[in-house]
């Protein structure tokens, strides 16, 4: 009974760190055995021949040091060593040189300094142990979003913490052009990089990284959450435009009808969080003749060249439609070129194009939508730029029938014939 009093609850002794550090039982059991171990090998040189044998139900400690027995008087190291009538005066009567002995220890007749100097190596063991929990937890999370309350702000940077605490680092360059933030304020951003310097773990978030955008979608489109959605491409200029392409994986689902949402609802939800970022969402195609068109949106492409090995694309446009491709400040062309992956430019196409022309986009009411995409991706997106390739070309290029190629070469005849009758007859009206 004596020595159980001897023994007190050593893990309720050391009960703060676990409240402080939240650190569960188990690992907390193996921190004290481990802490013990150090500390004991500082005391008697070594720790080898020591059992620690802590009990998880009770929290109680027993120390062992296992000594072997040799003859009075040639003990050369009682750390390791005990005499032969010592062991058996220590309630081991029938013990014989050459053999083991078990001695217990109470650690706290060490008295205060042990004890203090245990703790401290406790904290420190625990305090090593959080960091790395925190690297290994935030590590994993990179690319996700994290919400912070805003704790400080610097000239360089914010300081956020999250719900368990944890400092997250908002540089000014992750930020987004706009953002002012006040202590208290809750803020979003994803996980952009964790290091781990020097045992000391930064995690640094960001606002103006592309995978915030498309964690934002995610919160806000159902579908792309589910997986019926895909986000294949992303491109942004942070504060100003952006631009997003959406694949679906279910023919009845409208991707970017999704994403926008009845009248605006779903967007305009990221478009606020984007300090008003306009942001574009097209179709995404594996053509890159067609995708590279609806990068540049709202510029309607008269015809397109594209250079696939060394991805490059030029693109020609009628004169009042290159303003449109290139966009304010450039923004347009450039979200394009991050898009697609293609190095971009934009001719004011004179040889082709004619004051008459028509984009055949404005012939779907007689040629099917499939019919016009198939000619877009051959680069010819206006009625004059299919009349003008040779019957052959639009075979062997578009892999549509003959059939089909003479049908919308008969509607874009008809057109301009039917215009030419109308001027004629206006012209005799003007002349009577």
């Amino acid at each position: 009974m004596a020595k159980k009093e001897e023994r007190p609850n050593m893990v309720e002794q050391f009960a703060e760190f676990k409240e402080l550090k939240n650190i569960d039982k188990t690992t907390m059991i193996s921190v004290l055995e481990e802490s013990f171990r150090n500390v004991l090998a500082k005391m008697f040189g070594t720790d080898e021949n020591l059992d620690v044998i802590l009990n998880p139900d009770k929290g109680d400690v027993q120390i062992f040091q296992n000594l072997q027995v040799v003859p009075d008087g040639e003990v050369q190291n009682p750390n390791l060593q005990i005499s032969l009538s010592d062991a058996r005066a220590d309630d081991d009567p029938e013990a014989e040189v050459g053999e083991e002995h078990s001695r217990e220890i109470i650690f706290e007749k060490f008295g205060r300094r042990a004890i203090l100097n245990l703790r401290q190596t406790l904290q420190s063991r625990i305090l090593d142990l959080q960091k790395d929990a925190v690297f290994n937890k935030f590590k994993d999370l990179e690319g996700e979003l994290v919400v912070g309350e805003v704790y400080q702000t610097w000239s360089r940077e914010t300081l956020l913490l999250d719900d368990e605490k944890n400092e997250l680092i908002l540089p000014k360059n992750e930020s987004i052009p706009g953002d002012f933030f006040r202590k208290g304020e809750t803020v979003r951003a994803v996980i952009a990089n964790v290091d781990n310097r020097n045992n000391n773990p930064k995690i640094t978030v960001s606002r103006t990284n592309e995978a915030f955008l498309r964690r934002l979608f995610e919160l806000e489109v159902p579908e792309i959450h589910d997986g019926l959605i895909s986000i294949r491409a992303v491109a942004r200029i942070p504060g100003e435009r952006a631009k997003i392409a959406v694949e679906s994986y279910d023919d009845r689902i409208d991707p970017v009808g999704a994403c926008v949402g009845v009248k605006g609802s779903r967007i305009h939800g990221i478009v606020r969080e984007l300090r008003n970022e306009n942001i574009d969402v097209i179709n995404f195609t594996t053509n890159p003749s067609l995708f590279i068109q609806r990068a540049l949106s709202p510029a309607r492409i008269s015809t397109i060249r594209l250079d696939e090995e060394a991805r490059k694309a030029e693109v020609f446009l009628r004169p009042e439609e290159v303003s449109l491709a290139i966009g304010k400040n450039g923004h347009n062309i450039k979200l394009a070129t991050m898009l697609t992956g293609y190095e971009i430019d934009v001719y004011r196409d004179t040889e082709m194009i004619y004051e008459d022309d028509i984009f055949l986009d404005d012939f779907k009411d007689e040629i099917d939508e499939w019919v016009i995409n198939a000619l877009k991706d051959i680069g010819c997106v206006t009625a004059k730029s299919v009349m003008n390739t040779p019957r052959e070309v639009l075979l062997e290029k578009s892999d549509l029938e003959e059939n089909t190629i003479d049908d919308v070469l008969a509607v874009l005849r008809k057109e301009y014939e039917d215009e030419a009758a109308e001027e004629a007859e206006n012209s005799d009206d003007t002349e009577a």
